[in-house]
């Protein structure tokens, strides 16, 4: 009879005994080193993982609220790409810049980032911040369609300038609003024969920030050419100027909604819109064929500069917002996205590399007033919805 004995099944138990131990200390080893991997590659408190320099990093969560304009920008895995290099990871809401200042428990954001000085100020007044800085600017336009322009050229709300570009004429824009005039009214235009009233499409002017440097720029206007600068003025400026915002019926929180009604229905419903320079500019750096071979951007004069600032609730703000200003990288990214960076020399080799035409340099530019002064006009319009 064959078979083993008490000695051999003891070898056998043994080795089969050995083997399982070591399997157990080999799967053990496995599992600490998927666990260390884990905690190497896995995110840190931003959610960082490997950054794109590919050696692994904990990104420092920045967060913040800013204009639906910036939206795009801070979208843009190219920003993402250069923030995580510098170790931050940027997480936004987007809001209209008035409405950002009164948003509940605001500073505990890392920042805020409206579309204009006053807008900035306001937040100041109302919230501890511990700084500011404008990493990048834009002017307000009008984009409209070829056909508006030669429609309207007989009220010489829109004319040429000396180097080709489409001028937008304010005071001509408000006398043929105070007037009330229907597009079927306008002599010689068979090209839009609508009968509503002429109107430039702006956002809420009560929440964003676009409608308010328009706002600004009326009142410049009605002024007699003066900033609004006391009670008395304000009073005097406001039957001219809110019509432009009155007639109009319901307007969107942020400027995004009427530019992509311009860009996606067309004349019909929006001839004129308010928009940032650099939404238009955006478009066209994109090739993405949004903007159309009709489509028109027009300047405004006189005209007033949207000067986009970053204001700082914490350290890790306000070290975005030096970054933002500061990096050259991140500055060329502000221009891809339409914006006029600190230095011109960069938003033109931008345009010229990507084949745009420049925007205009523009001389009549104005200051908008000062936030209580403009905080006064809003409220006196807002009395009147």
């Amino acid at each position: 009879m064959t078979g083993v004995g008490p000695r051999r099944r003891w070898l056998v138990g043994g080795e089969i005994g050995a083997m399982k131990k070591w399997l157990g200390v080999a799967l053990a080893v496995a599992l600490l080193l998927g666990v260390v991997a884990a905690v190497v590659l896995g995110t840190g408190r931003g959610g960082g993982g490997i950054a794109a320099g590919g050696g692994p990093r904990d990104l420092t969560v920045v967060t913040g609220v800013v204009g639906s304009e910036k939206k795009p920008y801070f979208e843009d895995p190219e920003v993402k790409r250069v923030l995580a290099e510098h170790g931050y990871e940027v997480r936004i809401d987007t809001a209209g810049s008035r409405e950002i200042a009164s948003l509940p428990k605001l500073e505990e954001y890392d920042f805020a980032f409206p579309s204009s000085t006053p807008a900035a100020d306001r937040i100041r007044k109302e919230h501890t911040t511990n700084g500011t800085v404008t990493p990048f600017s834009t002017p307000m336009a009008v984009a409209t369609f070829a056909p508006i322009v030669d429609a309207l050229r007989p009220t010489g709300i829109f004319t040429t300038g000396k180097h080709g570009q489409v001028v937008f004429h304010v005071d001509r824009y408000l006398a043929t609003v105070g007037k009330r005039t229907r597009w079927n009214e306008v002599k010689g235009n068979g090209a839009y024969p609508a009968s509503k009233s002429v109107l430039v499409t702006t956002s809420d002017v009560r929440k964003s920030n676009s409608a308010a440097m328009f706002l600004a720029l009326a009142a410049y206007v009605a002024n007699d050419g003066a900033v609004v600068r006391s009670k008395a003025q304000e009073q005097k400026v406001l039957p001219q100027v809110a019509p432009l915002f009155l007639d109009q019926g319901y307007s969107d929180s942020s400027s995004d909604g009427p530019f992509e009604d311009y860009l996606s229905i067309g004349m019909g419903k929006t001839p004129m819109v308010l928009c940032y320079e650099a939404q238009f500019l955006e478009r066209q750096l994109a090739k993405d064929g949004s903007i159309g071979d009709d489509m028109v951007l027009a300047h405004p004069v006189p005209d007033v500069t949207s000067k986009h600032t970053v204001v700082s609730f914490s350290a890790p703000g306000k070290e975005l917002g030096r970054l933002l200003a500061e990096d050259p990288e991140l500055q060329r990214l502000a221009a891809i996205h339409g914006f006029r960076p600190r230095d011109r020399a960069v938003f033109a080799a931008v345009l010229k590399d990507k084949g745009v035409k420049a925007p205009p340099e523009l001389i009549d530019v104005i200051e908008p007033p000062a936030y209580e002064r403009l905080e006064g006009l809003i409220v006196g319009i807002e009395k009147k919805y």
